[in-house]
C-alpha cells in the first residue's frame, strides 16, 4: 500500500494550506497513479478519509 504523504505549507497571517499526495488504482489497466490536492491544514484529516 502507497504511503500517505502530507507536506505543510506556510502562510503568514493567513490560512496554512498542505499539500495531499494519494496513489488512487486505475480501474482499466489497473496501474496507480497519483493525485495531488491542496487542502486547508484542518481538513487534511477529513480529505484522508475519503
Amino acid at each position: 500500500m502507497a504511503k500517505k504523504v502530507v507536506a505543510t505549507l506556510k502562510k503568514e497571517g493567513g490560512v496554512s494550506y498542505a499539500k495531499v499526495i494519494r496513489a488512487v488504482k486505475s480501474d482499466k489497466t489497473g496501474a496507480y497513479t497519483f493525485k495531488e490536492e491542496m487542502v486547508p491544514s484542518t481538513a487534511v484529516q477529513d480529505v484522508l478519509k475519503k
